[in-house]
This record gives structure tokens, C-alpha cells and sequence, in this order.
């Protein structure tokens, strides 16, 4: 096991071996890290969440209460999980059918944001900084920069990388950042 000594663990949270926890990162009450889980640098992870097993959360991630991060998770940097909200691990669960080897990859860009409560169907991708609505529910794949809501979830509008909805000038209100819109994609310009 490797935790880092800048790390703080709380005592009533369990960390099983082998798993590496980087710098800085606080996890906190009743929290469960399972094996082979790697979590980066400056993370928080609140009460009651689970990690693993073989989970990937890159650094400076924020991951709210009551959160399962089941095997095939892979959070990268600057991610933020809101509290309860839900990853899938198969797509058609039955009790009494075992499906330990269809669990499926379930990938979120760098600083994208699920909102509370919030369910992410395994298997679909969330792009670079987009927006996942609370309580939607994420059936396919989200673009970079989209701003996703409902039942199931629909595209309706863009941020940008400060998370601030864009308006049609596509103009960050908050850093004045530009963004242009190519074969329906977002794209940042470079200064």
C-alpha cells in the first residue's frame, strides 16, 4: 500500500492493499478504498463513499458524499461528483445472474461536473469539461463542454471550462474565454 504521509485518512475509514493514494488528498468518515484503486494527488473524497476495486481518480477531484465508484470507473484530473450521484457497473443486472466480467469502462473528462444524484449508465464516456444536470440520467456519450439534462439526458446548451453557461456569443462571462462551435463540437480558441 502507498499512501502518501501528506494524506489524511480518517479512522473510521478502511483502505484495503494494495492501493495508492497521492498527496494531499483527504478522504473522509466511513469511507471504503478497495484494492488496486489509484487515486492522484489534492482528492476528497466525503463521507461514505467506495472506490473500487481498480478504479483510476486522477488529481484534484472532488467527490461528494454517498458516491460508489465501482471497477471500470476512471476519473480523470479536476473531476467533481456530486453527492449521491450513481455510476452503473453492467447493463442488464439481474440478482440471480452473475456479471462480474460485463462490467464496462465508464470514463469522465477532465474537469467535468456531475451534478447530485445524478446516474451515469456504465459503458458511456463524459467529455472534457462538460456539465451533467442533477438527477439526469446519462444514457450515451456526452461531448466536451456540453451542458446535459433530464431523463434521459439531452444536450441543452454549452459551458465553459470555469463552468459557467455559454450564451450564443459563446464568450466565458466569468475568464472572457472564447469558444467556437465545429461539426458540433465546442471548441476552446487559444489566445
Amino acid at each position: 500500500m502507498a499512501i502518501d504521509p501528506t494524506a489524511t485518512v480518517h479512522e473510521s475509514a478502511y483502505v484495503d492493499e494494495p492501493c495508492t493514494i497521492g498527496p494531499k488528498t483527504r478522504i473522509w468518515h466511513f469511507a471504503h478504498v478497495l484494492a488496486h484503486t489509484t487515486i492522484g494527488a489534492g482528492c476528497v473524497l466525503g463521507q461514505n463513499v467506495m472506490a473500487g476495486p481498480h478504479v483510476t481518480i486522477g488529481d484534484n477531484c472532488k467527490i461528494q458524499n454517498n458516491v460508489a465508484l465501482y471497477k471500470g470507473v476512471i476519473l480523470e484530473d479536476g473531476v467533481f461528483c456530486g453527492p449521491s450521484c450513481v455510476f452503473t457497473n453492467v447493463l442488464t443486472p439481474r440478482a440471480e445472474v452473475e456479471r462480474k466480467d460485463e462490467f464496462l469502462e465508464t470514463r469522465v473528462g477532465r474537469g467535468a461536473t456531475i451534478g447530485a444524484n445524478a446516474t451515469i449508465v456504465c459503458g458511456n464516456s463524459l467529455g472534457e469539461y462538460c456539465m451533467v444536470g442533477a438527477g439526469a440520467v446519462v444514457t450515451r456519450d456526452v461531448k466536451p463542454y456540453a451542458l446535459v439534462a433530464g431523463v434521459p439526458a439531452r444536450r441543452i446548451g454549452w459551458v465553459s471550462r470555469s463552468g459557467d453557461r455559454l450564451d450564443a456569443s459563446l464568450v466565458c462571462p466569468r475568464t472572457g474565454e472564447r469558444y467556437v462551435e465545429v461539426d458540433g463540437f465546442l471548441q476552446r480558441l487559444e489566445d
